[in-house]
């Protein structure tokens, strides 16, 4: 039997898509979705829960027509699936990123195929940011540790990314 490839890829894809349709789910079963939005704050002014739905993508984009989106998150979730089973990634970093972006494209996708929109509900208004859900901080989260894996040398990297010590320099070579 052969050792599933890129282990932390599958971690991170399953711990950020089970934390993001628990979030929502607990989202739905306790606010209304209302015109003015529900919303609790957690801290005045700053941070909020407010429930909303988007059928268009990060930041409302494409919200007019955006049922294209279902079928770019699936396209973008096989495609990373495919990257999980069948490619070696070349470190830790690049396992968890693209793990937690499938998470996210996942997520979203599940919503956008079962609602036709998504769940929406992190209400960050210190600075007016539009509200975003779990799945869109894992791809955030994600980007960040491929951004993290591009410029840095890791120990993964020296041992060939399976969690050795690289081999010891020098000594003598035995001839068979």
């Amino acid at each position: 039997m052969n050792k599933l490839k890129n282990p932390l890829f599958w971690v991170a894809a399953i711990i950020g898509l089970v934390l993001d349709q628990l979030t929502k789910l607990w989202v739905v079963n306790n606010f209304e979705l209302t015109i003015p939005p529900e919303t609790i704050p957690l801290w005045p002014g700053v941070f909020h829960f407010t429930y909303v739905t988007n059928t268009g993508a990060a930041f409302s984009l494409f919200s007019e027509n955006g049922d294209w989106l279902r079928w770019l998150s699936l396209l973008v979730s096989l495609a990373l699936m495919a990257l999980g089973l069948f490619i070696a990634l070349a470190n830790r970093w690049e396992q968890v990123g693209y793990g937690f972006i499938l998470s996210g494209a996942l997520g979203n996708g599940i919503d956008r195929f079962l609602n036709g929109e998504v769940v929406d509900f992190f209400d960050f208004r210190l600075i007016r940011f539009p509200i975003f859900n779990v799945a869109d901080v894992c791809i955030n989260i994600g980007i960040a540790c491929l951004i993290i894996a591009a410029f840095r040398v890791s120990h993964d990297d020296a041992s060939g990314g399976n969690g050795t010590k690289p081999p010891k320099k020098g000594g003598k070579k035995l001839n068979s």
